[in-house]
């Protein structure tokens, strides 16, 4: 199961679940041997460190099975606050080859979610350049944005809504 909660994550404009029903519906789908992964892929903003600080603190005690991130310093913080917590980088990061891959495998990420513009072909050629034991995941529907693997400013120039802090108009 895919989430996000209320803050960080880039369907910020979405009705996300808050900390109460994420504490819920992690324990719910842990006693069913469902697995939960949490969104905090927002591209963040020196004002945004602090409080992501505090949410993995929190993500910490709710003991999702991954984070999805795009952000390294976000990494950096996931790494400090809640080691245990498997890592899978979003599709945000633009992951387009296999040396993206490695960097990310060297960082200790099991899985990571491939740009949505990658053919198959390029999608096999990074199979074969990475650890066997690392995932690849890509998407095969969703919205397809006109900047570079959903890194909108579309969305912000003609909105206000800034589309890399989860406020896309879509």
């Amino acid at each position: 199961v895919y989430i996000g909660g209320e803050a960080f994550g880039l369907r910020a404009k979405a009705k996300n679940f808050p900390k109460e029903d994420m504490i819920a519906g992690i324990a719910f789908a842990h006693e069913h041997n469902v697995r939960v992964y949490v969104t905090a892929n927002i591209l963040a903003h020196n004002q945004d460190l602090e409080g992501v600080r505090v949410y993995f603190k929190e993500l910490k005690q709710m003991k999702p099975d991954a984070i999805i991130i795009a952000d390294p310093g976000i990494v950096m913080i996931a790494k400090e606050e809640c080691p245990e917590i498997e890592l899978h980088i979003s599709t945000q990061a633009n992951n387009t080859n296999y040396l993206t891959y490695q960097f990310w495998y060297s960082l200790g990420i099991k899985r990571v979610v491939s740009a949505r513009e990658l053919s198959l072909e390029e999608i096999k050629e990074i199979r074969n350049h990475i650890p066997e034991d690392m995932e690849i995941e890509s998407f095969i529907h969703g919205a397809m944005c006109i900047s570079y693997s959903g890194r909108c400013l579309l969305s912000n120039y003609f909105t206000g809504r800034d589309a890399n802090q989860g406020a896309c108009t879509h």
